[in-house]
């Protein structure tokens, strides 16, 4: 195990020291001590390494994730696993705004609650709060799963795509064009797969499925007050 500190040694050293791992590396694992609420820590890893950050962290930690782990042992600020490609990242604590936002692959865990537009522009990427998230979340949101334990704020699925969105909680509102859906066994099986990867011991049953109702897909003038 490595302990890099990030008080002594900077940012500019720790991250370029993880983006040197590679495939073969033998330095799988990394403990980043002292971070106090620095932005852009572990940024662009592309191997397959795990990171923990013992503490809480600024903005955009663990953007453009790729292969590895990255466990922060605190919260996290407003762009978290931002554009992340692959690999899994977890927040123990809380995440600020846009959590997750435009991400393309992998796994992020927020154990606390998630602030407003998580999962904004998602492409692929599966986001479970434990808790609750805030408004405007999955705005314009296109694939990937967003799971919920909480509750959600105004405007959930906002000129959704193809996102799927599974809520245990109250919705305060849907955002345009975001409708309640069916649940099949095909959603039960993915929501269970989703929520053991993430160590929640919430049933899947217990989950209401949001979606698209694919009205703004192409223009209508009769729907011009929803765009």
């Amino acid at each position: 195990m490595q302990t890099f500190d990030l008080e002594a040694q900077g940012l500019r050293e720790l991250n370029a020291t993880l983006h040197a791992q590679s495939e073969d590396t033998n330095q799988t694992r990394w403990d980043i001590v002292n971070p106090k609420g620095s932005h852009a820590i572990a940024v662009g890893l592309d191997a397959p390494i795990e990171v923990n950050v013992k503490g809480s962290t600024g903005y955009y930690c663990a953007g453009m994730n790729k292969q590895a782990t990255v466990n922060v042992h605190g919260s996290a600020g407003p762009g978290v696993a931002e554009n992340m490609m692959s690999g899994t990242v977890v927040i123990e604590g809380d995440a600020s705004q846009y959590a997750g936002a435009t991400g393309r692959g992998g796994l992020l865990v927020i154990k606390g609650n998630a602030a407003s537009r998580c999962g904004i522009s998602m492409k692929g990427i599966d986001i479970v709060v434990h808790g609750n998230i805030g408004h405007m979340s999955a705005f314009m949101a296109q694939s990937g799963n967003l799971v919920v334990c909480g509750d959600a704020g105004d405007a959930l699925g906002d000129s959704l795509y193809e996102a799927r969105l599974f809520v245990r909680g109250e919705v305060k509102s849907l955002g345009a064009d975001c409708e309640k859906k069916e649940m099949r066994p095909e959603h039960i099986e993915v929501l269970k797969d989703l929520l053991e990867k993430a160590g929640c011991d919430a049933k899947p049953e217990e989950f209401t499925r949001y979606g698209s109702a694919r009205n703004l897909y192409n223009f209508d003038v009769d729907n011009s007050a929803a765009y």
